[in-house]
């Protein structure tokens, strides 16, 4: 499970600004956030950065 859709509603992004903010697919950030996509590590440090967090919170840390 990972935090992806809580970190951007903080950051109070839809899905498609998030999307364009990282050069994606709205369609992607569907997929990461309901755990249907394995993003790569790129992926995942650019959502990270966008949302002004690190790997361990967006991803590990329960």
């Amino acid at each position: 499970m990972n935090r992806v859709k809580e970190y951007r509603k903080r950051a109070g992004m839809t899905q498609f600004q998030l999307a364009q903010a990282i050069a994606v697919a709205r369609q992607t950030i569907n997929l990461v956030e309901n755990d249907k996509y394995n993003p790569s590590l790129d992926l995942c440090i650019r959502l990270a950065k966008v949302l002004n967090t690190d790997l361990n919170h967006l991803f590990w840390e329960e």
